[in-house]
Parts: C-alpha cells; sequence; structure tokens
C-alpha cells in the first residue's frame, strides 16, 4: 500500500488555493509542538491556536500548558511581520477523557486508547470549527515522532465528512519539524513536559 505524504498534501493544497483569505482552527497540545506549526503556517492562512486537551487531567499542568501557548502566540505575533495568530481556550474537561478512556487504562502509548483521545479532541474542533465559521480545522499532533499521522488524518478526515467542515491533513514532523521545535523551545525558553498529558502516559515515565 502507498504511503500518503499527508505534508506535501498539504503544502500543496496551501500552494494551490488562496489561502491567505482562509481561517484554521489548529488544535494545539502544547507551546512546544505548536511553535514549529505555528511558524510554518503563520503566513500561510489565519490561524486560531485552540487549546483543547481534555486528556491533562490535573489542573495545574492543564493550565501550565495553555498559559505557554498562549505566551508563546504573543512572542510570535510580535516576531513574525504581518502574524495575527490568535488564541482560544476550551474548558477544562477531563471526565470526557476518562469516559473515552474507560475499559482502555491499561492500553500501551499509540495504542486504542490514544485514538479514542484523538478522536474526542478533534471532534470537539471540528465542532467548534462549524460553528464559529472557520475553513479548516487541524491539529499540531502530528508534529510528534511517537504519533501516528496516517491514523490522526484518517480519524481528521472521518471527523470532517461527519462533522460537515474541512480537514487540513499534515504530517509536521517531516522536513526535520520535530528538531525545528526543540530548537524554537530553546530559543523561547519553553517549558517541555515529559508526558504527553493523560495520567496513564505519565505512569509510564
Amino acid at each position: 500500500m502507498n504511503q500518503i505524504n499527508f505534508q506535501k498534501k498539504m503544502d500543496e493544497i496551501l500552494a494551490c488555493e488562496d489561502t491567505r483569505a482562509k481561517s484554521l482552527l489548529l488544535q494545539c497540545c502544547c507551546a512546544p509542538c505548536s511553535s514549529h506549526c505555528l511558524t510554518v503556517l503563520e503566513d500561510k492562512i489565519s490561524i486560531t491556536a485552540y487549546y483543547y486537551n481534555p486528556n491533562i487531567t490535573d489542573r495545574t499542568e492543564h493550565d501550565k500548558r495553555a498559559e505557554e501557548l498562549r505566551r508563546l502566540v504573543g512572542i510570535l505575533n510580535s516576531e513574525f511581520p504581518g502574524a495575527d495568530i490568535e488564541y482560544a481556550e476550551g474548558p477544562f474537561e477531563p471526565e470526557k477523557f476518562y469516559v473515552a478512556a474507560r475499559g482502555l487504562e491499561q492500553e500501551p502509548e499509540r495504542g486504542a486508547r490514544c485514538a479514542k483521545c484523538f478522536e474526542l479532541r478533534l471532534r470537539e474542533t471540528a465542532r467548534k470549527a462549524k460553528a464559529d465559521g472557520f475553513d479548516y480545522f487541524a491539529t499540531t499532533l502530528t508534529l510528534s515522532p511517537l504519533k501516528d499521522a496516517r491514523l490522526i488524518n484518517e480519524i481528521g478526515e472521518r471527523i470532517a465528512r461527519e462533522e460537515g467542515v474541512s480537514w487540513l491533513c499534515s504530517d509536521f514532523k517531516k522536513k526535520e519539524g520535530f528538531k525545528h521545535s526543540v530548537e524554537l523551545s530553546d530559543k523561547y525558553g519553553l517549558y517541555r513536559q515529559d508526558y504527553c498529558g493523560c495520567p496513564f502516559s505519565k505512569r509510564g515515565n
């Protein structure tokens, strides 16, 4: 089976359409991952960085990552001429994650629990994108070398069909995206957490 190059596909969409006049609701997992994604997109499409992560069930950790993303958006808007990245924050609702993960608590990382978590976050993002009139929704999750970009894009495409809003595919780890995010994190002094977010991923550390 041929592998789809989701990053190339995204680049082609952004190159072929007048996307500067279009809007993207980008679900952001954290500031470090968002750093690369936002810098490569900021001059191509109007972006709102959307922090919605019910998998982060610890309120202190949740709020710390949210504040760091908000700070990053401010930095990028100051550093890049013409950048006008917006920030939006979803509700803190860990109970939704626990419902999605029920029965999958012992699953390994990259297993069925992660797929349910992706679906939860992307569906909420898609619904907000449609309700607020965005042209596209997408996620920073494909930046991580530990995340399956094919699975994330398949979930995103399915949700797009079901919710009636366009999915912008990606594989942000391509073109040394993860390495770039580490460099930007060092440059901006970003807080880099040592686990994905949910209590089960923390357990493995």
